[in-house]
């Protein structure tokens, strides 16, 4: 199993006690007074069965208080999910913190800003560089890429899974666009491993028939959902923090009752996925302040008073569109709130620009940055080793040194993270060895990869049955006109 990251310190709490309640009555009487859309006969009819008020003609359902509480009592507070391999399952929840690669609509150039449309090459090396980086526990559906050159948009998330498959050991999830599901879960039964299946809400307070038809199919094949909401503040959720976190827990509360109905005890894994609106220009406000606050709130109330896993994917996103201060800034002091605030999956490595770009470049040094973010959540240690006392009295007052003493030689790697691709020099050798920026260095390092590093391959008979899949999912696709 992956190590991850294991917490040791406590997290930070935003809201007291008395908030954290209040939040969750606020939210259970949406639930009971407003309800929410769910665009499916099959889960209005299971809805029903459940004891909840349905409306068929609105399609809107209501859940009384009793039911949902019920239902978060049902999910387990930690679940295991299936790699290739023993050594890359993932067990999310308690204290252990994992990171996943963002991903972006295109190919990024660091040296221009332009962007591109990636081929699937460049798709599957991304992925491979993704499974090359110590810091990638798990792959994203579109990953890296929501474009490939010359494979259709309704065959993307079937290609983009096959490569995963191909060209990478970890767990992954799983979309629900365009029936994607199916295809989708039929490459990862075949190649032995486990997908975290997506259903995701179209805020405000609904969920679209491939939403639900995408749950049904992933519960059917043994995986975890994720589930998520997606709303934007002052777009299809309030401005506030506050009301924000009310609409988007409505929203996921409401998944736990489908899911836990149909198959009690399914683990989930919720994902905070809110962002706010730039009023000044009615763009999204990625690496906002709010979506930092969101965040922690969101962690404080479904890990600690829910106990459900969560997943925090705002980190992914900076709006800078280069590799430059801002990006750096905008991506960690996002990641930093969801580790310092209990999350036990971030959305990190690689992006650029919104969800407009992705780069290998930016994701190899991203992986310096988790290295050091995970160092933070866990601490240091204070024993009578760490603590040094018979050292510091042999040493005793300057001019006394602790350079040349076996303690300094035995721990001064395990209290610090040593960067891959920062620089460390002096400036005399910095200037020296040619003045290497950390792209400069991320590139080197990527060029290594792809020379040395080699996944372990799927066999031919599992390549012979992912091949399969995809021409009976282009036929499926052209049977239906799309492609």
């Amino acid at each position: 199993m992956r190590k991850g990251f294991t917490r040791k310190i406590e997290p930070i709490r935003v809201l007291s006690d008395l908030q954290v309640e209040e939040i969750h009555k606020a939210t259970l009487e949406i639930l009971e007074t407003t309800g929410v859309k769910y665009e499916s006969k099959r889960a209005l009819k299971l809805f029903e069965e459940s004891g909840c008020r349905v409306d068929h003609e609105s399609r809107i359902v209501k859940f009384p208080a009793y039911l949902v509480e019920e239902c978060i009592r049902m999910t387990p507070s930690s679940f295991r999910v299936k790699a290739r391999f023993p050594e890359d399952d993932l067990r999310f929840g308690g204290n252990t913190l994992y990171f996943m690669p963002a991903a972006g609509a295109k190919l990024h150039d660091e040296k221009t800003g332009e962007l591109s449309v990636a081929t699937m090459e460049e798709n599957n090396r991304g992925v491979l560089i993704c499974d090359a980086l110590e810091s990638v526990d798990f792959q994203a559906s579109y990953c890296p890429f929501f474009e490939i050159k010359d494979i259709e948009p309704a065959m993307l998330l079937a290609e983009s899974q096959a490569s995963i498959c191909r060209y990478s050991t970890r767990v992954s999830r799983g979309a629900q666009a365009t029936d994607s599901f199916i295809w989708e879960s039929m490459l990862a039964n075949a190649v032995g491993m486990q997908l975290i299946g997506t259903i995701e809400g179209a805020a405000p307070l609904s969920f679209p028939e491939d939403a639900i038809n995408a749950c049904f199919e992933y519960m059917d094949n043994g995986f975890p959902i994720w589930a998520t909401g997606g709303s934007v503040m002052g777009g299809s959720s309030p401005v506030t923090v506050a009301g924000a976190t009310v609409s988007n827990n409505a929203e996921i509360l409401s998944t736990l009752v489908l899911i836990q109905s149909y198959k009690p005890g399914h683990p989930v894994l919720a994902n905070d996925f809110v962002i706010p609106m730039d009023m000044e220009s009615g763009n999204l406000f990625f690496g906002a302040l709010g979506s930092g606050f969101h965040q922690m709130a969101f962690n404080q109330i479904w890990k600690d008073f829910y106990r459900v896993p969560t997943s925090n994917a705002m980190a992914a996103f900076p709006n800078s569109k280069l590799i430059d201060y801002q990006n750096a800034f905008e991506k960690t002091h996002l990641a930093m709130s969801a580790a310092l605030s209990g999350a036990n999956m971030i959305a990190f490595l690689g992006s650029v620009s919104q969800e407009l770009a992705w780069n290998p470049l930016q994701a190899i040094i991203d992986n310096d940055a988790v290295q050091i973010i995970g160092k933070y959540i866990e601490g240091f240690e204070i024993n009578d080793r760490t603590m040094a006392m018979d050292l510091i009295k042999e040493v005793g007052p300057s001019p006394g040194s602790f350079l040349g003493k076996s303690h300094t030689r035995e721990n001064w790697k395990k209290e610090y993270y040593v960067p891959r691709v920062f620089d460390r020099l002096s400036y005399q050798d910095w200037s020296a060895t040619g003045k290497k920026s950390a792209i400069d260095k991320a590139r080197e390092r990527m060029d290594e990869i792809l020379e040395t590093f080699e996944p372990k391959p799927v066999t031919a008979g599992q390549d012979k049955e992912i091949n399969k899949i995809l021409k009976d999912a282009r036929k499926y696709y052209k049977d239906k006109g799309l492609l």
